[in-house]
């Protein structure tokens, strides 16, 4: 296992610095410091902490499991934090139509509202081929495995 220092700025009074809750687990809860709307109508939270993610890995935001109790979904699925930013964090939600989901519409400031996952990024090259090598799925796309 690799250790990593994520430092962390708080760039708003409130923000609470993410942290790993229990050992083994793979994100940290970011809370929300701010709550607005974009031009598009998405709700968008700002967690008011910068990163200095370590170049060589990046920072996913994912949805927690609790989303499912919201009326949300994350905008871009899933939001990448590039070992060069050092902007507030936000995560963006479109709203989904009440009669698709249950519960609380939106999440409120100082709700946990979204995770995020740091990962080590290969060191990858890229090569241009005129032929890939043959494999027991080939070219099989959507549904091709199976139910």
């Amino acid at each position: 296992m690799t250790n990593i220092n994520l430092k962390i700025k708080k760039l708003h009074e409130d923000a609470i610095i993410p942290s790993i809750a229990k050992h083994g687990d793979a994100g940290m809860d970011l809370t929300a410091v701010s709550k607005g709307y974009d031009d598009n109508g998405n709700v968008v939270y700002n967690i008011g902490i910068a990163l200095e993610i370590p170049l060589g890995y990046v920072g996913l935001i994912f949805p927690r499991s609790s989303n499912s109790n919201h009326n949300l979904l994350l905008s871009n699925s899933v939001g990448v934090i590039d070992s060069g930013y050092r902007g507030d964090i936000m995560v963006k939600f479109k709203k989904v139509n009440k009669a698709f989901g249950v519960g609380e519409s939106e999440y409120y400031i100082g709700d946990r509202v979204a995770q995020l996952v740091i990962i080590e990024l290969p060191n990858i090259t890229v090569t241009e081929v005129n032929e890939l090598s043959s494999s027991e799925r080939g070219d099989g796309g959507f549904g091709s495995t199976g139910k």
